[in-house]
């Protein structure tokens, strides 16, 4: 008996809503990395979008191993934990780097004149 068979239709629908939603998450991460024009706000549309469509993609994904296993399968929850912990930490680096040159670049501009009268 093939896998996908033993997925009953109250399953499959609910994976598959699971499935669309993160999906749908991740695609409105990926417009906003495209249509904001700050790095700053550029950089929070992904994180956030994509973050947010990972956690629906892997519920539907625990269902559907639970319920072909006949038993709780949570080894995504480690993809999960993963992700909970190294994207705000990619996040601030990011932003730490971008704010460390944007600074670096205004202390290598000629220093201005100034007239003393």
């Amino acid at each position: 008996m093939n896998h996908l068979d033993a997925l009953p239709p109250w399953a499959a629908v609910l994976v598959g809503v699971l499935v669309l939603l993160g999906s749908g998450f991740a695609f409105t991460g990926s417009l906003g990395l495209l249509r904001l024009k700050d790095f700053y706000k550029r950089v929070h549309a992904p994180t956030l979008g994509t973050t947010l469509g990972a956690f629906f993609m892997l519920a539907g994904s625990i269902i559907c191993f639970s319920v072909v296993h006949g038993r709780p399968i949570f080894y995504e929850i480690l993809i999960g934990v993963f992700l909970t912990l190294t994207t705000p930490i990619t996040l601030m680096m990011l932003v730490r780097a971008a704010l460390y040159r944007n600074r670096v670049e205004e202390a290598q501009e000629p220093p201005r004149r100034t007239t003393l009268e």
